[in-house]
């Protein structure tokens, strides 16, 4: 186990390598600068604040100091939000994405189960077409067009709950059942086709020849069975979720770090943009890492660390 985290934790430092060595180039091969949308900005003045953020210097020379910044957790100031850094600006706004992305996670893993589970038991019958249908919807129609049904009909027409803002749990409600829909239907199809696959394995015809009720042979034999893909979907899923959060925030006015970074980019904040993407990039490849440790603490056939041909 600690060969295989220590060989995924060099590859994982590679990964990131790159990452932030493509986001620094793409950023300074976009045309313009963070201050080409300034009015009337005086050349000694422009002058001046490329001088200050390290912008006159040579390409490579910034690129070092970036990645000596990186290395001591320091992405810099932010070019548009005044006194403040992006250390600052993740500070204040990954705690309200994190709640918000783990409450969607939450809904999805439990409702997608939910109806994947209830979908195998009753295989062909009109609970396994009905759990279908939610799954396609949920995966055909966008998270952003979810949002703004959710909010026409649940808070607009019903007044069940805030249209937007971040004040109380009835306001994180929408944006997470938005966030989690497609995720959640993802989830359940993968449920229904695994746990089709393991209630026709042997070892459970042999449960219920021994007389074992069906809540027991479901919860305690077939479910932790079927729960192997839905486990190796997580990464992605936190990844979907994340990436998925950016357009969220913005449509339910939601102050995380998702908004900050739709902000930067339409203001060309280059320290923002780098910063933030380089900080969900850790955050993905370490859930990535937790996820296939997890993987094998399911499955205690899975060999993390590989074994000799034939084993």
């Amino acid at each position: 186990m600690l060969k295989y985290i220590g060989k995924r934790l060099l590859y994982m430092f590679l990964s990131l390598f790159l990452i932030i060595t493509a986001t620094f180039f793409l950023m300074r091969a976009a045309p313009g600068g963070p201050f080409t949308s300034e009015k009337q900005l005086p050349p000694e003045i422009e002058k001046n604040l490329n001088a200050y953020y390290g912008l006159d210097q040579p390409w490579y020379m910034q690129y070092v100091d970036y990645l000596t910044s990186i290395a001591q957790w320091d992405f810099g100031p932010s070019f548009k939000y005044k006194g403040q850094t992006v250390n600052d600006l993740i500070n204040s706004g990954f705690p309200v994405s994190f709640t918000l992305g783990m409450e969607a996670i939450f809904l999805a893993l439990a409702f997608g189960v939910l109806l994947g589970v209830i979908a195998a038991l009753n295989h062909n019958k009109w609970q396994d077409y009905t759990a279908m249908v939610i799954a396609v919807l949920g995966i055909s129609v966008p998270s952003f067009i979810m949002a703004t049904v959710l909010q026409y009909f649940l808070a607009m027409k019903l007044g069940m709950f805030p249209v937007a803002r971040w004040e109380s749990w009835a306001h994180t409600f929408l944006p997470a059942l938005a966030l989690a829909s497609t995720p959640m239907a993802f989830i359940a199809r993968l449920t229904r086709s695994s746990m089709l696959e393991v209630l026709s394995n042997d070892y459970i015809k042999t449960a219920k020849a021994k007389g074992l009720s069906k809540p027991v042979i479901t919860v305690k034999h077939a479910i932790r069975n079927a729960m192997l893909p839905v486990v190796s979907y997580l990464g992605p899923l936190a990844a979907g979720v994340l990436t998925g959060s950016f357009v969220i925030e913005k449509i339910f006015g939601i102050p995380g770090l998702g908004s900050h970074f739709v902000t930067s980019i339409s203001n060309r904040d280059y320290t923002t943009i780098m910063g933030v993407t380089v900080f969900y990039s850790i955050l993905l490849l370490l859930c990535i890492l937790l996820v296939d440790i997890a993987y094998g603490l399911i499955d205690p056939r899975i060999k993390l660390t590989g074994g000799k041909k034939g084993e």
